[in-house]
């Protein structure tokens, strides 16, 4: 790690070390820190933007274990939608439920196999609807973020996504929009948005 990346990585974890201070020691912080860089560095397409990527990943680990450990009192319901690449389909659900329902709802996503980038194509057909998918990320499935949902959708990730009593899982049959068309995924964006509708209004949101 050169001086830079040092210093940014101490940065990090002293920012960190201050918003959690009274949940976490000042060990787990630089725990979830490292943890997060090794998870993103190796899939990085731009490295510039990793520092920001790790604060913000290791921001979502330290507040679902906080949620998980009970903590940190959940205010809203959780979902965590789940797909192999956390590239396309996880990321498009998780940003229509943030914007269908904006405050009452806490959304996270993750990938059993994440890759490097979001599919330029999801990008651009949730810009269509005005919802910024600019800013995600692909992250990795991990137990404390599983903990931490109260509802659990996958889509195409099959056994990999281990199952925690008190959960509610769903398991949706959504094409992949990989290597497909851009029409091909609007289909893919709007029955997402069909599905996502019907859960919110499930769980009275």
């Amino acid at each position: 790690m050169s001086i830079t990346a040092r210093d940014t990585h101490e940065a990090t974890i002293a920012d960190l070390a201050y918003a959690f201070d009274g949940t976490f020691a000042r060990a787990r912080i630089e725990q979830a820190v490292t943890e997060a860089r090794e998870a993103l560095e190796p899939n990085a397409a731009i490295t510039t933007y990793l520092p920001i990527l790790v604060r913000r990943y290791a921001t979502e680990l330290l507040t679902a274990q906080a949620q998980a450990d009970g903590t940190r009192v959940k205010t809203v319901p959780e979902i965590l939608f789940v797909c192999v690449h956390n590239a396309g389909r996880s990321q498009m659900a998780a940003a229509i439920a943030e914007h269908l329902a904006p405050g009452r709802v806490h959304v996270r996503s993750a990938g059993s196999a994440p890759t490097g980038e979001i599919n330029p194509q999801a990008v651009a057909v949730l810009a269509e609807r005005g919802i910024d998918l600019t800013t995600a990320y692909p992250k990795p499935l991990t137990d404390t973020v599983l903990h931490a949902a109260d509802v659990i959708i996958t889509m195409g990730c099959g056994d990999t996504c281990p199952i925690f009593p008190g959960k509610q899982y769903l398991d949706w049959d959504v094409s992949d929009p990989a290597g497909a068309t851009l029409d091909q995924v609007r289909d893919i964006r709007d029955d997402l948005q069909g599905r996502i509708t019907g859960l919110l209004r499930d769980l009275n949101l």
